[in-house]
């Protein structure tokens, strides 16, 4: 069922409707697409971290970064150059 809501925008809040809204949206179909933006954003940076976490327990990964770093080091110019 859809779900009706009623806020009030303060001046800020009214000024970044204006920038969704330049689209060509109704109020109604700004308000869903910033949700929709809004929820994205969050979601990703948990994704993000969810990815980071399973890659840091696998150690097949582990290992391969560790190759590179090994790699990396030897390419590197000494300190003493």
């Amino acid at each position: 069922m859809a779900r009706s809501i009623h806020v009030r925008l303060d001046d800020a809040s009214a000024a970044a409707l204006d920038i969704v809204r330049a689209e060509g949206l109704s109020d109604s179909q700004a308000v869903r697409t910033a949700l929709h933006e809004a929820a994205a954003r969050r979601r990703n940076p948990m994704a993000l971290r969810e990815e980071v976490r399973r890659l840091a327990d696998d150690p097949a990964d582990r290992d391969e970064m560790r190759a590179i770093r090994e790699q990396m080091a030897q390419l590197a110019p000494s300190a003493e150059q």
